[in-house]
């Protein structure tokens, strides 16, 4: 990371959220997610950091408060309407800016998270929104997921919003979940035909996220003694 980084970060303005509680209540309705009003300060707070970082660390091509707390945090906490996740152990892989790891941390504080992100500046914002929100049990892994041995991580879920390659993916979520663990994907309609056809794992019917056309969560557990299809 180049030295003048921090200060380039400090130098500007930090514009503000622009977003209200009852804005964001709103944004969330969709996704059956009603927030606390501790839960909006930090929604509110963690879209304010996105939106400052975001100028010198390429986070998110949303800019829009109401259009962030929408489609990133929105879509993320809408696991918890389809895949129960209390007290779980979730590991977030490529989770970029933090979706859908912390905005599901958000939605529920029992989690406990590690976060896998291979971009170390994302890390370091990454690192930032857990000291400025003050979140616990949040681990971060400046790693690629396929320089983690799987068979230490012992997760209860796996979500990933932005892997491409599905087949290396699931085969490491397999050797890392506990007994009974769930792989989560927010994914298009065509991937989700296609991994759908993995019969190594037993599928939950995709659902379709709401407010989008083509974007779907994918829900499954390995089948127990398969082999992964290659």
């Amino acid at each position: 990371m180049r030295p003048n980084f921090f200060g380039r970060l400090n130098r500007m303005q930090s514009k503000p959220a622009g977003i209200g509680v009852n804005e964001i209540r709103r944004a969330l309705e969709p996704y059956g997610f009603a927030p606390t009003g501790k839960q909006s300060a930090l929604i509110g707070a963690y879209v304010e950091l996105l939106l400052k970082w975001n100028r010198v660390v390429s986070l998110t091509a949303v800019t829009n408060p109401v259009e962030i707390v929408g489609r990133h945090f929105g879509e993320s906490a809408f696991l918890t309407q389809v895949l129960p996740v209390e007290n779980c152990r979730l590991v977030d892989i490529g989770t970029g800016a933090g979706f859908p790891g912390l905005a599901l941390k958000i939605a529920d504080s029992s989690i406990r998270l590690t976060l896998i992100e291979s971009n170390k500046k994302k890390g370091t914002f990454l690192s930032e929104v857990v000291r400025a929100l003050e979140f616990t049990d949040v681990e971060i892994r400046a790693e690629r997921f396929e320089e983690i041995r799987p068979q230490d991580i012992e997760a209860n879920v796996v979500t990933s919003r932005a892997v491409g390659e599905f087949k290396e993916l699931l085969r490491w979520s397999k050797n890392a979940l506990a007994d009974r663990g769930h792989v989560a994907l927010w994914i298009g309609a065509d991937d989700s035909t296609r991994i759908s056809r993995n019969s190594a794992w037993i599928w939950q019917p995709a659902v379709r996220i709401p407010e989008s056309q083509r974007r779907y969560v994918l829900i499954g557990r390995p089948k127990e003694g398969s082999a992964e299809d290659h």
